[in-house]
């Protein structure tokens, strides 16, 4: 290997250790920060098991209404995140009468559990209704149904099965309120009661080039894991495998089932002496977190995400 290729090479390893080890440290200070309410901008409090962890992450599309909003309610990214409404008219996106808005979850994922699951952050003194949906993929949608009034905490246990982790959430308004300088649902946050941890290892960091035996240092670094998984009240640990494009379907999937497979075969030497469940599954080039037309998309699409499931209380 040219020493420039091996000094690039090299790089891109300490890279990709360092973003786990951010990720790892950012995961414990949120474990430690757990169990944490939040006011729900009606007087009340809801509580949240994860803390700040539990709130979408991401705006994936956002449909103004019509009529829209003014434009200063009319940012999406207002409802990313922990709820900021602060009493007056910010803080919050209007969806502007039957507007859209997509949300992911990237550092948790929503989950089933007893009671309540996801619960809506709307603002304003009117709670429009929307229609509400949730996905694995993003692609393909489980319809949940109208939202009422001001219902916003929703159990999703008939619409789930054991194991489900879902990843997003739609909201469509359904034209209940179309007047005014706010017409629509007022979204402030979005959030999983019912949520496991997410952690994301780069697959160059864990494996060679279109191999799924784990290298000797990418043990090392998931024994960082172990440590995690220590720390946490979990029942279950799924191992999902991905990769880019490159390559046909059948391949792709092949390979990220096996990578997946290799880091669960780990998993289950360090944690002989746990009661944990711990499954792999292989998605190949399904759900890419950047498009696949450039070497940087397609280096942050081939990795391994493990959720950690909570135990059910």
């Amino acid at each position: 290997m040219k020493p420039k290729i091996k000094l690039i090479y090299s790089w891109m390893i300490l890279r990709s250790i360092i973003s786990f080890v951010i990720i790892l440290i950012s995961s414990n200070t949120r474990a430690q920060e757990s169990g944490k309410s939040y006011n729900d901008g009606h007087g009340g409090k809801v509580y949240f098991p994860l803390g700040d962890i539990s709130f979408a992450d991401e705006v994936v599309e956002f449909v103004k209404g019509d009529p829209a909003a003014i434009e200063q309610s009319s940012n999406p990214s207002d409802a990313i995140g922990v709820p900021d409404f602060d009493g007056l008219a910010k803080g919050f996106v209007s969806l502007g009468c039957g507007g859209k808005l997509i949300l992911k979850f990237k550092d948790n994922a929503l989950i089933n559990i007893d009671g309540p699951d996801l619960y809506i952050f709307e603002m304003g003194k009117y709670i429009e209704s929307t229609d509400l949906a949730i996905s694995k993929d993003g692609v393909n949608w489980i319809s949940i149904g109208e939202i009422k009034g001001a219902v916003a905490e929703i159990d999703i246990e008939k619409f789930s099965k054991p194991g489900d982790v879902f990843n997003y959430v739609r909201l469509i308004d359904l034209k209940a309120s179309c007047k005014g300088d706010w017409p629509g649902a007022d979204i402030d946050a979005v959030a999983a009661i019912g949520s496991a941890k997410r952690l994301s290892f780069t697959s160059s960091v864990l494996f060679s080039f279109n191999e799924s035996v784990l290298k000797p240092e990418a043990k090392k670094l998931l024994d960082g894991l172990i440590k995690e998984i220590g720390s946490s009240s979990i029942s279950e640990i799924i191992v999902e495998g991905y990769t880019d494009s490159i390559g046909t379907s059948e391949l792709n999937k092949n390979l990220s089932l096996a990578r997946a497979n290799s880091v669960k075969s780990f998993l289950k030497q360090k944690l002989v002496n746990k009661p944990y469940k711990i499954e792999a599954v292989g998605f190949g080039e399904e759900n890419p977190l950047m498009p696949n037309d450039t070497k940087e998309g397609q280096e942050k699409n081939r990795r391994v995400e493990i959720i950690l499931m909570p135990v059910k209380k």
